[in-house]
């Protein structure tokens, strides 16, 4: 299938508007430095929550979950916790509060106020986070950059175009062009508009988005009301046991390949150990990414809660009616596709492209992939506005030239993004693909932050020298696991990397004093976290016996355990609906309803008085 020329000008409709927007907020961005990174501490939270919903509403991971939902149906939601997705739950909760009373710009900012300007350790864990934060952003563009490749190239075969290229291009480095192109797009716009553009970019694609996926939606309904789903047993529903008992044989030989390969057998096993890494990786707070700069653009710490609870809402219901909706599809039309990957199996990541280039309707494909494009290119601007607060924040202004000019800080924003896209694009040619690319930041990178970003805010004694000896020995050890053991295992070692992560912070800590008093008495008081606090705050209260500690653990971890029912809720009620299951739809909307009610009192109407 061609491109119709409706499609055609709907995609370059919206890439225009790309470029109106980068040029507009231009003189906006170009006032100040707060206000290239942090739109001057000055959007509200209903759109930096659709902004930052945007951004997690990228193609690459959306190729992904249609892949997984095809495979493993409804027990396709719990996969995503790899991430975990619930971590959005606890920010909305009470981490983005205390995150965003630290009123930092960047995360190795916000490290001068838990550790202090000097002392030991502190140059050493502000520049371990720097790294981090530029390793995990790279490979986040760069899986971002797969994704879009492999998506383009079947709506447009190099076929059609090589004739008017005048350079040859390998066949596996096709998917790199595109992604190069369309990545330029995506660095004009940030680059130049900064935070402001990036916004409203994010609020254009989400409204594309939001009518293309409805539209689908009423499509996959309407085919399922004459269609059956050849599907295995357990397909529909979301529960299991010890063994995943999905048996494709008769149906779909190749997907129990698929599921060996994954190494989801076992799912029991592969949800506990997920949850176990998912429960301390949320309690370590946002990763120092386009979350992170979301939260801290925010106006206050109230509003930072409640951008973090928006973004449940305005991204799961949306994006899951278009996963269910293209796999319902795939699977009616699973024959009528090529899926091939070229040595007898099948390329599950190309279920997406294939769905939308051979079964919708002329108008709704340019919407779909105006929204996709976007929702790559929403994905690839706010990854790079992260990067370019660390280079230029944290690198440039504190010790290259501190008494850059405004203008001059601006051109280092203007080179950093350049540098930083050039570097992912580059990272890019040597992934294989987007699982790969997944399975090493979420379980390799992510797996050796965590123990140290934990203890930060929980533990008193934990000092800048523990958090740098504990990332150190978290990241080089998952670099050593992500070499020698196969992806799909990775997540059965993370009690071993978590725990030599853990073992080198405590060491790292008490091998050195502990952080000033007057920093620790600062940041309790200012951010108000409950934990092991009992000796700094003893020291606070003996100075304002008017002070009221953190008394809110048990509820904020009531409001996270039913927070996270009610994003598995938002999550499997799209799903319900499309594919017509009357009675789990009306039992989903009625816990919804519950939880909703709760939260208001135990959440909603407590937020200024955690």
């Amino acid at each position: 299938m061609k491109l119709h020329p409706i499609d055609i000008a709907i995609i370059a409709l919206y890439l225009s508007s790309t470029i109106f927007i980068g040029l507009w907020y231009r003189k906006k961005a170009r006032q100040n430095k707060e206000s290239y990174m942090l739109g001057g501490k000055s959007l509200p939270w209903y759109k930096l929550g659709l902004s930052d919903a945007s951004d997690m509403f990228d193609i690459s991971g959306t190729m992904w979950m249609v892949s997984l939902c095809f495979v493993y149906g409804m027990k396709s939601i719990w996969i995503p916790w790899l991430w975990p997705v619930f971590n959005q739950v606890f920010l909305m909760m009470y981490l983005s509060r205390w995150l965003r009373r630290s009123n930092a710009s960047t995360g190795a900012e916000w490290l001068a106020t838990r550790f202090g300007k000097s002392g030991p350790g502190v140059n050493a864990s502000q520049v371990v986070v720097i790294a981090f934060a530029l390793l995990s952003c790279l490979g986040f563009m760069a899986y971002g950059f797969i994704g879009l490749g492999k998506f383009i190239e079947i709506f447009v075969p190099w076929d059609m175009i090589k004739g008017y290229i005048p350079f040859n291009v390998a066949p596996q480095y096709v998917p790199h062009v595109y992604g190069i192109i369309f990545t330029l797009f995506a660095m004009f716009y940030s680059i130049l508009g900064g935070m402001h553009s990036i916004v409203v970019g994010d609020m254009v694609k989400y409204g594309i988005m939001t009518v293309a996926c409805i539209w689908i939606g009423f499509i996959a309904a309407g085919q399922l009301s004459s269609h059956h789903l050849n599907v295995p047993d357990g397909w529909f529903s979301p529960f299991f046991g010890k063994h995943l008992d999905l048996n494709w044989s008769g149906i779909i030989r190749q997907v129990n390949d698929k599921i060996k390969s994954d190494g989801y057998s076992l799912f029991g096993l592969f949800f506990m150990m997920m949850t176990f890494k998912g429960f301390f990786a949320a309690l370590a707070g946002p990763a120092p990414n386009y979350d992170m700069q979301k939260i801290l653009s925010t106006r206050s710490p109230e509003e930072a809660s409640k951008m973090s609870g928006f973004v449940n809402i305005i991204l799961l219901p949306i994006r899951y009616t278009l996963i269910i909706s293209l796999t319902a599809l795939g699977l009616i039309y699973y024959h009528q596709m090529n899926l091939s990957d070229g040595a007898g199996g099948i390329d599950f990541e190309r279920i997406l492209p294939a769905v939308i280039n051979n079964f919708l309707p002329v108008g709704l494909v340019g919407l779909l992939l105006a929204g996709l494009l976007g929702a790559f290119m929403s994905t690839f601007s706010g990854t790079m506005n992260a990067a370019q607060a660390y280079l230029v924040n944290d690198i440039y202004l504190k010790y290259v030239n501190p008494k850059a000019s405004n203008r001059r800080t601006i051109a280092m924003n203007y080179l950093a993004g350049i540098v930083v896209v050039a570097l992912g694009v580059f990272i890019g040619f040597f992934m294989k693909n987007v699982n790969t690319t997944l399975q090493w930041i979420v379980s390799a990178l992510y797996g050796g932050y965590i123990a140290s970003n934990v203890l930060k805010w929980h533990w008193w004694r934990f000092n800048a020298s523990g958090f740098f000896v504990g990332m150190l020995t978290g990241i080089v050890t998952a670099m050593v696991f992500s070499l020698v053991i196969p992806d799909g295992e990775l997540l059965y070692w993370f009690p071993l990397l978590f725990g030599l992560s853990m073992a080198g912070s405590i060491i790292g800590s008490y091998a050195f004093p502990p952080t000033d008093e007057s920093v620790l008495k600062s940041f309790y008081k200012n951010v108000r976290p409950w934990g092991f606090w009992g000796p700094v705050k003893a020291a606070v209260l003996a100075d304002d016996p008017s002070f009221q500690p953190n008394k809110n653990f048990k509820l904020n971890m009531f409001n996270v355990v039913i927070g996270t029912a009610a994003q598995c809720c938002l999550t499997i009620l799209p799903m319900y609906l499309v594919l017509s299951q009357k009675m789990p739809l009306l039992i989903t909307v009625g816990i919804l309803a519950v939880i909703i009610i709760i939260l208001k009192k135990t959440w909603w109407d407590k937020l200024k008085d955690y």
